[in-house]
């Protein structure tokens, strides 16, 4: 069973996969799955390089394998753009970086041949694959010497593990992939990210903020995602940071990266109030520290939509073609806006084939944002709260 939205990638994956299946059949019938007992284990690979959100919600996977195999040393392969988060992390004992030419397009085929031939001289000897993706599986675990190899098989690539993991049907992402440390065996404990700012960091935070005028309580905001189909539109967002500077009476700060910078001044440009622009001006590590301080974070299905939920700030999400139950933020203090659109579940979101575009995107309001906020300041929200627009 494959877990793939995509038609295209469902047969090519399905015609790649029964390929492998028979040129590996002489190896698989020869291999013998034997338990991953924790005493073998002195080396873990764990892999999740796409993307920045993803890589947040396979953060409290350390833990459990740190307590699962205490003697052992983790290693997290990860992406440039994520390594950041990893940078005195309390469960990691190593970071390596790489930007894989299937997910990121500025990456290339010659650095993925430069990368793994110098790569598969270590030796784990417990290798994860954390997306349960064919590609990853066959370029980035298979080339590896590990005695154990383990993730999911509903991308494609089952034959190149020793250890499939169950699926358990669609569930939230931070369980599925807690479910790959259940399958090890690891104890289930207390949710920990294990994402730790310094002292200097927030103090260096603080003092941005006082740069720019603001003192005490404040406001966050983010309008934009990695993926156009789940950003809201631009008017919304000026219509919806007005009435919360009126309803809130605190300063609003717009955080983004540097490709955000435009669409935000243009946002500025269409508010009646004034906000305060961080665009571009703080590092991923940075834009962490700005976000616990927060009062409020407004923002679309994104990366730091799973940061603030791994900082536990109160967050209002609005979700349109993602599905909410997997990727949620996974924090008891945040709220859900989002509409019942039956095609969010075969949804690819890359492209759009109603006929109003982005239309449940479109169908959240300002006033159904508004309602949430003041909902979960009040303290009634829930990580499953869920409001509509109705």
């Amino acid at each position: 069973m494959y877990k793939i939205v995509n038609r295209k990638k469902w047969l090519s994956v399905l015609l790649a996969d029964n390929l492998g299946r028979l040129l590996s059949l002489p190896w698989t019938l020869r291999r013998r799955s034997e338990a991953v007992a924790p005493e073998t284990v002195r080396s873990i690979l764990l892999i999740r390089t796409a993307y920045i959100g993803d890589v947040i919600m396979t953060l409290p996977m350390l833990r459990p394998l740190k307590e699962r195999f205490p003697k052992s040393r983790i290693t997290v392969l990860t992406a440039p753009g994520a390594a950041p988060l990893l940078q005195g992390h309390l469960y990691a004992d190593e970071v390596v970086t790489f930007a894989p030419f299937w997910f990121y397009r500025a990456a290339n085929f010659a650095e993925y041949f430069r990368f793994i031939r110098v790569f598969r001289r270590r030796q784990f000897d417990l290798v994860i694959e954390a997306r349960g993706d064919i590609r990853d599986i066959l370029l980035l675990v298979a080339p590896l010497r590990s005695r154990y190899k383990v993730s999911y098989g509903i991308g494609g690539g089952a034959y190149l593990l020793t250890h499939v993991v169950p699926y358990p049907g669609l569930r939230h992402k931070v369980e599925y992939h807690l479910d790959i440390c259940r399958f090890l065996g690891c104890p289930d404990k207390p949710l920990d990210w294990g994402l730790r700012l310094t002292e200097d960091e927030q103090t260096q935070a603080r003092q941005l903020i006082e740069r720019l005028s603001v003192s005490g309580a404040f406001l966050c905001a983010h309008p934009g995602s990695r993926l156009p189909l789940k950003t809201w539109p631009e008017e919304r967002c000026a219509a919806l940071y007005d009435l919360l500077l009126e309803r809130f009476g605190l300063p609003l700060l717009l955080l983004g990266g540097a490709d955000d910078q435009a669409r935000i001044e243009r946002i500025m440009a269409m508010m009646q109030g004034k906000a305060v622009s961080l665009a571009g001006r703080t590092s991923l590590r940075e834009m962490a520290a700005v976000l616990q301080e927060a009062s409020l974070f407004v923002c679309n299905d994104s990366a730091p939509m799973h940061l603030a939920a791994a900082l536990n700030t109160p967050t209002v999400a609005l979700f349109g073609p993602s599905k909410s139950l997997e990727t949620r933020p996974f924090s008891a203090r945040s709220v859900v806006v989002e509409e019942n659109f039956p095609c969010r579940f075969a949804c690819d979101e890359s492209s759009c084939h109603r006929a109003v575009k982005q239309d449940c995107m479109k169908a959240i309001t300002p006033e159904a944002v508004l309602r949430a906020a003041e909902t979960l300041l009040s303290g009634a929200g829930r990580q499953s709260g869920c409001t509509g627009t109705n």
